[in-house]
């Protein structure tokens, strides 16, 4: 049901004076050119590692350098996109829920900065429950918390992934293994490399971690194959008796380093050097025109 807020005759211009904040917390519509999601081999071994957490119900620990795809995968791995897409939606217009959020049984959380120990006590609560629910009403056709006893304490979610779980203080680690050691779920967090020696600083936290996976940057044959569907995206193919492409692809390579997310906005810059200037073909000289209007650091 859309609720209206505007009183008859209003336009609601007041909205634009004020500081009313964000309206809703619900996530914004995905953009239309958002790339597709390609699975690397790293993806896969990201999938293997989640399962094993899930299955076991251990605290596993992930962790690799920015931009490397942690968070992409991830949130591929928890429908999280697709179940974010979903809650967009008012009551009277909710479809079926997506597929692969019933299959992984998977919550994702992301901390805030500032996150304390009593939001944490609040927040994974409701996140783990929205996900156990999701899966009792794709069982039973409804939502009862008294006559469904498996949903009950989130009974239905198998997995909670924490990103950016450098964020969290000792306090507020506390707080996440508390809730692990009250469920029956395994829970993944998600950091730079590292975190898993600082987490050996709480040996209480640290007896609980079953596994360990280290996110890898792509390697030449996965950035190969990311590079081919991303001239696809262009229009483009790539020719291997093409000296211009091999070029290309070597500059590319060299300025990424395999790293994910800066092939990603390499190319965003890219496509747009190409529209500007009308080039047909992506070449050294492109790439390297891309390159200097991105902030890359050593």
């Amino acid at each position: 049901m859309v609720l209206n807020v505007l009183k008859d005759g209003e336009d609601g211009r007041r909205f634009l004076t004020g500081r009313h904040g964000e309206v809703s917390v619900s996530a914004p519509p995905v953009p239309a050119d958002t790339p597709t999601f390609l699975v690397t081999k790293e993806h896969r071994r990201f999938e293997e590692f989640a399962n094993t957490v899930r299955k076991n119900r251990h605290i596993g620990v992930c962790y690799g350098p920015p931009g490397v795809g942690k968070t992409l995968s991830a949130r591929t791995y928890a429908g999280a996109s697709e179940w974010e897409q979903w809650q967009r939606f008012d009551d009277a217009d909710l479809g079926p829920i997506p597929p692969r959020v019933l299959e992984a049984r998977t919550a994702m959380w992301t901390p805030t900065v500032t996150v304390s120990p009593r939001q944490i006590d609040q927040i994974l609560p409701s996140i783990c429950q929205s996900i156990s629910w999701a899966v009792e009403y794709d069982q039973e056709g409804n939502i009862n918390p008294f006559a469904h006893r498996d949903s009950r304490m989130s009974g239905l979610t198998e997995l909670l992934i924490i990103d950016e779980a450098d964020r969290l203080k000792p306090p507020a680690l506390e707080q996440v293994r508390d809730y692990y050691d009250k469920h029956t779920m395994g829970v993944i967090l998600i950091g730079m490399p590292g975190i898993e020696k600082r987490l050996a600083r709480y040996p209480q936290l640290y007896s609980r971690i079953g596994f360990a996976h280290e996110y890898r940057r792509l390697s030449p044959e996965e950035l190969a194959f990311v590079l081919k569907h991303r001239w696809a995206d262009l229009g483009l193919t790539i020719e291997p008796g093409d000296f211009t492409d091999a070029e290309a692809i070597a500059a590319i390579s060299r300025i990424t380093n395999g790293n994910f997310r800066l092939v990603q906005r390499l190319f965003s810059q890219i496509s747009r050097i190409r529209e500007i200037n009308q080039i047909t073909a992506v070449t050294k000289e492109v790439v390297e025109a891309a390159r200097e209007a991105l902030l890359i650091g050593t």
